[in-house]
């Protein structure tokens, strides 16, 4: 695969809506590179290989590799050379620092193509409204996201909900895990709405996507983060059996020299 590869696929995005989509699954694909694949991303970030790039691709995955070759190149590069950082910094700094230039990148494409396309005013004003919603990418990879909202629920333990028939999860300990069940129909839609507004703040570490009702989540009791059950491959039945939860990031740091 020669330049970004899948990165500079056909320019498709002609709409906000269609733009932002983009957006979302190339973001998508650079926060599972620094997050949950962080291992794979470290070692093919080899500083002896050439200038090497880190790509978010539209199929909402990543890939490492050598910059387009063609000038001007068919979309914004992303920063050249993020390889050569990589064992002269701590390994937090240098994902920040790749993350903070993965931001400028995905921002770069998204005007981009609303440049290219001529977007108005008011349609660059939505585009950027619907982009600046949504976590950064450093913001999900250092973990400054707030997630106060979702602890303080799991401590108060009023707003896990426990159907009356199902197995009982654990989300009732601090700091362990949260099953978020549906309600019982008859129950109070207030405490649904006051449940929303609890979590609403809180973002997944591996994708970063915020809280929603009728998940299961799991807290890593490594780094404090919270995940999407499905993005860590970890099942509320398998939860049940698990007394220290390490994310896949935290889990790699452990097993690299």
């Amino acid at each position: 695969m020669e330049g970004q590869g899948a990165a500079t696929a056909q320019l498709s995005p002609r709409t906000v809506e269609e733009v932002f989509r983009d957006f979302k699954c190339r973001r998508a694909g650079i926060v599972k590179a620094l997050t949950t694949d962080v291992s794979e991303f470290y070692e093919q970030c080899d500083p002896e290989k050439e200038n090497l790039c880190l790509y978010g691709l539209p199929n909402e995955d990543w890939e490492v590799n050598l910059p387009a070759e063609e000038v001007p190149p068919e979309l914004p590069e992303p920063a050249l050379g993020i390889n050569f950082a990589r064992d002269g910094m701590k390994e937090k700094d240098w994902l920040s620092l790749v993350a903070v230039h993965s931001d400028a990148w995905l921002l770069g494409v998204a005007f981009y193509f609303g440049a290219r396309f001529g977007f108005d005013r008011a349609d660059r004003k939505r585009l950027f409204t619907m982009i600046n919603d949504l976590p950064s990418v450093f913001e999900i990879v250092t973990g400054s996201v707030k997630k106060q909202a979702l602890e303080k629920s799991v401590v108060s333990n009023n707003s896990i909900h426990k159907p009356k028939s199902s197995s009982r999860g654990r989300g009732s300990e601090p700091g362990k895990y949260s099953k978020m069940l549906p309600k019982d129909e008859d129950e109070d839609e207030g405490l649904d709405e006051e449940d929303d507004e609890e979590h609403g703040e809180t973002m997944c570490g591996a994708c970063g996507e915020s809280y929603a009702a009728d998940e299961f989540w799991i807290c890593c009791d490594i780094c404090e983060k919270w995940f999407h059950g499905k993005c860590v491959k970890i099942t509320p039945a398998r939860a049940e059996h698990i007394k220290h939860y390490k994310c896949p990031a935290c889990s790699n740091k452990r097993m690299r020299p």
